[in-house]
């Protein structure tokens, strides 16, 4: 998966009467549909390489897909932390090692369980080449490094869009019987749909930019490391060969990769129930130098990552407590 090569600007939104809309039973209706639970799909943490070969292969056009959402749940019980996993990812993104995890590890931590998902031919379009367009973590309690925890993974809200059909992936981890972290994580699968023929939206002016509070300096290496850490091994990330037949003229850095690391500077003043919701823009080019903007707001603050000389955006960003 990788983040949405266009502009932040371009908010996705349902339309009404989309196809996210679910049909209601009403209550004590005489025409109660029954219908069956979802499948849920208890299994160990999934394997990143198997994930991948699956995508690899669900990328071939003869797949068939059958349009609509997956009917399952994966469910990865007594998932346990590994602290050499956190202090390597807190190594590589510039956050902080200690007692719980930081607030985007789970993200790395469950991304198998969510390609696993992905990855599947009952899901209603290939994962590779698809687009991380959005992600949006609530974490209702820290999550210390030796809490075992259990994890559910399903996908909803499939809707069109003016470039293509977008999906929600939901992840929720629970310690014990209390929901600790949420994740949403948008994907967009570029096609044509009933939406494509609407207006393209007029592309924002780039204001006059201050100079930027830190300037973060991504390298291939480090992004190579993030991907062994977090099991994501698109070679759009990972090799300037494989960026090339996406369309990259070299690698790009991961976008949770980046909504990690725009963190640093914020993450010793976060509180322990906290949201934060990220967009992504134009992909980071590797290596590369990047521009954090960091501005205090009543609820938390906003972030954003620019390019240094053309000032337009790699991901914008809010945090707020809850």
């Amino acid at each position: 998966m990788r983040e949405e090569p266009g502009s932040t600007d371009e908010r996705l939104r349902e339309e009404p009467g989309s196809t996210d809309e679910r049909l209601r039973e009403e209550p004590g209706s005489t025409d109660e549909r029954l219908r069956e639970e979802p499948e849920v799909l208890t299994m160990s943490q999934p394997n990143g390489l198997l994930n991948m070969a699956r995508a690899v292969a669900g990328a071939l056009p003869f797949v068939p897909r059958a349009g609509g959402l997956p009917e399952r749940t994966v469910h990865v019980p007594e998932l346990r932390i590994d602290p050499a996993n956190v202090a390597a990812y807190a190594g590589v993104t510039g956050l902080r090692f200690g007692d719980t995890v930081p607030l985007t590890y789970p993200f790395a931590l469950t991304f198998p369980s969510v390609m696993s998902l992905a990855t599947g031919f009952d899901f209603p379009f290939a994962a590779m080449g698809s687009v991380h367009t959005e992600n949006h973590i609530t974490q209702y309690r820290p999550i210390s490094v030796s809490d075992t925890l259990d994890v559910r993974v399903h996908a909803e809200n499939l809707r069109e869009h003016r470039k293509g059909l977008l999906v929600d992936i939901i992840t929720e981890i629970k310690v014990g019987y209390d929901l600790a972290w949420r994740q949403t994580t948008t994907f967009l699968h570029q096609q044509r749909t009933s939406l494509s023929d609407e207006p393209r939206p007029e592309p924002p002016k780039q204001p006059k930019l201050p100079p930027p509070n830190a300037v973060l300096s991504i390298s291939a290496s480090q992004i190579r490391s993030y991907a062994a850490i977090g099991g994501d091994h698109n070679p759009i990330h990972t090799s300037t060969v494989g960026a090339k037949l996406f369309g990259f003229p070299t690698a790009i850095a991961h976008g949770m990769f980046s909504a990690a690391a725009v963190l640093a500077n914020i993450e010793g003043q976060l509180p322990d129930a906290v949201t934060y919701s990220v967009r992504f823009g134009k992909p980071v080019l590797l290596p590369a130098k990047a521009g954090l903007y960091v501005e205090s707001t009543d609820s938390g603050w906003e972030l954003a990552l620019r390019h240094l000389l053309k000032g337009y955006p790699h991901l914008t960003a809010t945090v707020a407590a809850l």
